[in-house]
């Protein structure tokens, strides 16, 4: 791979880190997923919160979304309902269509996720002297912005 040189070499640095630190912070995240009640794969939390982002979502919206087909998406939201976290309602546009939405169970479970991910990130920054936190934050947020608007489908809230 060509280098244009010393600019490249501080650009890649900065790559790595943000990139390891990314990795910490999914662990993080996981782990605060992985004590959730009841335990589910990634799959099944990235079902639920297309459902809380697109309430009424149709079961070919949200294959699209996971990338699945439509019955492994069907399987997905039986094993969802079955859990009590997500229900199937008729379209009040067309009487064929399915829409999904989360139960109370199934948001209230969500909400419990995101204050568990919010504690654990809390946690570790509660280890970073305050100036640097400061500067993580300004640079966390020109990271955001310089990443562009953030898309429905990318963010829960």
């Amino acid at each position: 791979m060509d280098r244009a040189g010393p600019a490249d070499d501080s650009l890649d640095a900065s790559a790595r880190q943000v990139s390891e630190s990314a990795e910490a912070l999914v662990a993080a995240w996981s782990e605060a997923a992985r004590t959730a009640v009841p335990r589910l794969s990634s799959l099944q939390l990235q079902a639920l919160q297309i459902t809380y982002r697109c309430p009424g979502i149709n079961l070919n919206g949200m294959a699209e979304q996971v990338g699945a087909g439509p019955s492994a998406a069907s399987r997905l939201c039986d094993r969802l309902e079955a859990a009590g976290l997500l229900l199937r309602r008729r379209a009040t546009t067309s009487r064929r269509e399915i829409g999904l939405t989360l139960t109370p169970h199934g948001r209230e479970m969500l909400d419990i996720l995101a204050e568990r991910r919010f504690l654990a990130v809390r946690h570790v920054l509660e280890r970073v002297p305050e100036a640097q936190r400061e500067a993580l934050v300004a640079g966390l947020r020109a990271f955001t912005e310089a990443a562009g608007p953030v898309d429905s489908e990318r963010s829960r809230r």
